[in-house]
């Protein structure tokens, strides 16, 4: 079957949106290692953090010959398993050539997190975090991407005026940081509807 595409938006419905902030960086960064050392500090300061994780093309949760995989595999759209201790949903999206990060975040919002950190959509429009590892050689996106507001770096960078500069060995200010973001999300979207209003004002 033929994937139809789906171009990025310009921009979300924000005011439809819980606070979200992305986590960008290279492949070899450390993104998944460092939100396994914040969220348990996230979680001490009282914030209810969910992770929208973007994965490559076919990954499996459900293992093949187990009953969800094979019931999947027969037709089940969606294929929800339950248990005492947790429960996963799988859903086929043969169709679409990139996840929805809209959709995803709607089926998270229910659970009323008081932030949804997302990994991996780099090329979506929300406000992210970059983390920079010299040794890796890559460039930053902080300049070329406008979503980016602050650079966490195991060195010190020149970055735009704009965007805030953290050290990424630092977890403690990391995650005071991050902590933070929620408080911050009602000014980021007062920035963003002015900026949009300016937008369709321009001749």
């Amino acid at each position: 079957m033929n994937q139809v595409s789906h171009p990025l938006p310009d921009t979300l419905d924000w005011p439809d949106m819980p606070p979200l902030l992305g986590i960008a960086a290279w492949s070899g960064t450390g993104k998944t290692t460092l939100l396994e050392a914040l969220l348990p500090k996230l979680r001490a300061q009282g914030l209810k953090v969910a992770v929208i994780k973007h994965a490559h093309h076919d990954f499996e949760i459900d293992t093949p010959g187990k009953d969800s995989h094979r019931l999947r595999e027969a037709g089940a759209v969606p294929m929800l398993i339950a248990s005492s201790a947790r429960i996963a949903m799988m859903i086929e999206t043969p169709d679409r050539e990139e996840a929805d990060l809209p959709a995803l975040v709607a089926m998270v919002r229910p659970h009323q997190p008081d932030l949804i950190l997302v990994e991996g959509f780099k090329s979506w429009p929300l406000p992210k975090l970059e983390l920079h590892r010299s040794a890796l050689g890559k460039p930053l996106a902080a300049g070329s991407d406008s979503w980016v507001v602050a650079v966490a770096s195991d060195v010190a960078l020149e970055l735009p005026a704009e965007v805030e500069r953290l050290y990424l060995n630092d977890i403690d200010a990391l995650a005071e940081w991050v902590a933070a973001w929620p408080a911050r999300w009602a000014v980021f979207l007062q920035t963003m509807t002015e900026t949009e209003t300016e937008t369709e004002a321009t001749p």
